[in-house]
């Protein structure tokens, strides 16, 4: 918000390229966790609670309850204005019909009916005006920074609502005025983006419209305060936000013990796979016989991530550290799983049909984007998956046929059209070949992301299969690689105890087998 008649453009977003990369250029490098199994298998740790605890629950009081809420509602809070660039508050719209709607239409409608009697009375009654004067006084004065006296004075002194007030018992109170004095001192504090509102206001005669259009007014300076300051202390919180969610979730922590359950089923469910995965390999036929090798906690731990990629977000509850990005981490998702399915598309099309269309990249990208706007909404559970792949798969045919003949080419004949459209309609059955190599593919490509100290400067390469959604994978795994590498800043302390309690114990588990085997 503007102060002291300076003007600032408030509701637009004003992101720079500096602010946007500021998390990723400082986020920690692999070696930070990457630590080595004498320190991992100290005591030396954060203070949270241990996953492996064997000490009763503590029961947890209502006051501990709320005071976890409240930190938890200020941490999501401080990282939303964070890490979002197009953050700001807006006001809360009730529904036109519905029922909350009418009964404040009613309400608002029946005080300014009243308050038109009282002016128009004989003689006029302005005890109501007055105090509407007196909360307009207080909502500008609001608006002032601490240096703004002369303004504040002046304000003071003509909303002076002992003075209107014997004005008032003397018949010599000028209501439009004071309106107009307020709609002017409004005018050199509001944003340029309400300057039409102003103008507004000052057109209008009516001095019952006019003070409810002044309200109406003040709400949207006060929204637009709100984002002004917003705006101001992102960069502060930027700055302080790995130390804040980390004191603030340690608060959590101690208040609700419970507050990492799911976050350490979500690693115990990685190191299993993990372990899994290094027995198949030893059992693998000409594999060394070698000593166990020690699970690598940032391998597990970036294991972990990657499940977020095909996370049910709407039957399978997130872990807690990453509830704050929850709603990017769905969206980002929902984003990846539309540019498979046109990954997909494109390498049946190039599979059967890419000898014929070779040397066509006009066709491509007409193709693409006729997948991306029919597959918009994929994510639905509305959405007929199988229908829209076989309408793709007919206007396919089409777009190919006609860009054929256009050239002096034969069409495509019926069997290949037929081949064509039953290929895309399959792919969204269950372990259907093409998604799992597309799906195999990307999870390579985020894997290597994760284990890049810097992905904003340095992309790794995309692998084959994949040049037609290049541009929007990279964008989207820039996005993916600074939400994981941010979590892994703020909550490192905390996954580091979790696995070294599950590493540690897997670990013995390992060796009690083995001594038991040998005997």
């Amino acid at each position: 918000m503007p102060f002291n008649g300076e003007k600032q453009c408030v509701g637009e977003d004003q992101p720079s390229d500096s602010d946007s990369s500021r998390f990723s250029e400082s986020m920690a490098s692999l070696s930070d966790y990457e630590c080595s199994r004498q320190s991992f298998t100290s005591d030396s740790s954060s203070k949270s609670s241990s996953p492996a605890s064997t000490s009763p629950p503590r029961v947890v009081t209502f006051d501990e309850v709320m005071a976890a809420t409240r930190n938890l509602s200020n941490m999501t809070l401080a990282h939303e204005i964070a890490v979002n660039e197009n953050f700001q508050l807006k006001q809360d719209a009730l529904p036109e019909n519905s029922l909350a709607g009418r009964v404040r239409h009613i309400v608002h409608q029946a005080f300014w009916d009243v308050l038109e009697s009282e002016l128009n009375a004989e003689p006029p009654e302005y005890e109501h005006a007055i105090k509407l004067f007196e909360e307009i006084r207080e909502v500008l004065l609001s608006f002032l920074t601490p240096g703004g006296n002369r303004l504040r004075n002046q304000i003071c002194e003509v909303l002076d609502t002992d003075l209107i007030r014997q004005q008032a018992e003397h018949s010599a109170v000028d209501i439009q005025g004071l309106a107009n004095y307020v709609i002017s001192t409004m005018g050199k504090l509001c944003a340029p983006v309400r300057d039409d509102d102003i103008r507004e206001l000052k057109a209008t005669c009516n001095i019952v419209d006019v003070l409810r259009q002044i309200f109406h007014v003040l709400d949207l300076m006060k929204m637009d305060m709100v984002n002004f300051t917003i705006r101001s202390l992102r960069p502060h919180l930027q700055r302080q936000l790995v130390d804040y969610e980390r004191t603030k979730f340690q608060e959590i922590l101690e208040e609700t013990p419970s507050a990492l359950d799911q976050t350490t089923e979500w690693i115990k469910e990685s190191v299993h796979e993990e372990l899994l995965s290094l027995s198949e390999t030893a059992l693998t036929p000409g594999a060394k016989n070698s000593s166990k090798p020690s699970l690598s906690p940032t391998l597990v731990l970036n294991n972990s991530y990657l499940k977020l990629l095909q996370w049910d977000y709407q039957k399978k509850e997130l872990p807690e550290t990453l509830m704050t990005d929850g709603a990017r981490l769905q969206e980002l998702t929902e984003k990846l799983n539309q540019l498979k399915m046109i990954a997909c598309l494109s390498l049946i099309t190039n599979n059967i049909v890419g000898a014929i269309t070779e040397g066509l990249p006009e066709l491509a990208v007409r193709l693409k984007r006729i997948s991306a706007v029919l597959l918009e909404g994929m994510n639905k559970e509305t959405f007929n998956l199988k229908e829209v792949l076989n309408s793709i798969g007919v206007q396919t045919c089409v777009e190919v046929n006609k860009t054929l003949m256009e050239g002096g080419l034969p069409a495509l004949d019926a069997e290949v059209q037929a081949n064509l459209v039953g290929q895309f309609s399959s792919i969204e059955e269950e372990d259907n070949p093409i998604w799992s190599l597309i799906e195999k593919r990307i999870q390579l490509y985020m894997k290597s992301l994760l284990c890049l100290p810097n992905p904003q400067k340095c992309m790794p390469p995309v692998p084959g299969g994949l040049t037609v959604i290049q541009q929007e994978l990279e964008v989207l795994g820039s996005q993916y690689a600074n939400i994981v590498n941010l979590n892994k800043q703020v909550y490192g302390p905390f996954y580091a105890n979790i696995l070294r309690k599950l590493l540690f114990s897997e670990e013995a588990t390992g060796k009690a087998e083995a001594s038991s085997s040998t005997n």
